[in-house]
């Protein structure tokens, strides 16, 4: 196993954890209340449980360790962080900044100082692992970004004609086809995508509803194609 493919397995833990094994009232508890979140400890015990699993080597418990405690930190001041309007308008994407870093820099500390051998004798392939961290991000963690970018933006509509999760479950299928297509290098048939999308949608006697669907259609399909291309290029290192 190559740096890479364990940097790809400890995000792929990264994404579970923080998107898939907690929901949205847990995680508003949880940065609401700071240290004082019961759940926060369970969700940093899960963080290093996951941490390790995925390392497939029983010494990287002390890296697992140290992730988990820096998520545990990072989760727990977030209650301190957001008392200052700057940080807490901008504290999602500091957040998440500061936990890759973590994450990377421990793999890379950990490769410099032990070495990276796993206990068992997997074929891991790079590839695969970037596919599968390219959906994962398509689903859940993109709807959330796209949220955080309208409410950075303070971009909204407000209507009583739409149905609340329809939004979310079209952007998760587009996301998925878009990379698709960018992954098997059929480029052209994404354009028809965006534009069959652009029809279907657009009304001109609603142009801010309209503008509103675009910025989101925009950055879905966006996150896919940027998500597609690393893929193909990171798969050739």
């Amino acid at each position: 196993m190559e740096v890479i493919e364990f940097i790809l397995l400890q995000f792929i833990a990264h994404l579970f954890l923080d998107y898939f094994f907690q929901t949205g009232s847990l995680a508003k508890r949880k940065n609401s209340e700071g240290f004082k979140s019961g759940f926060l400890y369970w969700h940093a015990l899960i963080c290093f449980i996951l941490s390790w699993v995925v390392s497939f080597q029983l010494n990287f418990v002390f890296g697992a360790l140290i992730i988990a405690v820096s998520h545990l930190f990072l989760d727990g001041f977030k209650k301190t962080w957001s008392q200052n309007k700057f940080i807490a308008r901008y504290l999602f994407f500091i957040d998440q900044a500061l936990h890759i870093v973590a994450i990377v820099a421990v793999v890379f500390f950990f490769n410099r100082w032990v070495g990276i051998s796993p206990s068992f004798d997997i074929p891991f392939n790079r590839t695969f692992l970037l596919i599968l961290t390219a959906y994962l991000l398509c689903l859940k963690p993109a709807n959330i970004f796209i949220r955080e970018v309208f409410r950075v933006t303070e971009i909204e509509v407000s209507s009583d004609n739409e149905m609340p999760n329809a939004g979310k479950v079209i952007g998760i299928l587009e996301r998925i086809l878009t990379l698709t297509l960018i992954i098997v290098s059929q480029y052209s048939a994404v354009g028809f995508l965006i534009a069959a999308k652009s029809i279907l949608r657009y009304r001109s006697d609603e142009t801010l509803k309209s503008e509103y669907v675009l910025i989101g259609t925009l950055l879905s399909f966006g996150i896919a194609v940027i998500a597609g291309i690393l893929v193909n290029v990171i798969a050739t290192w």
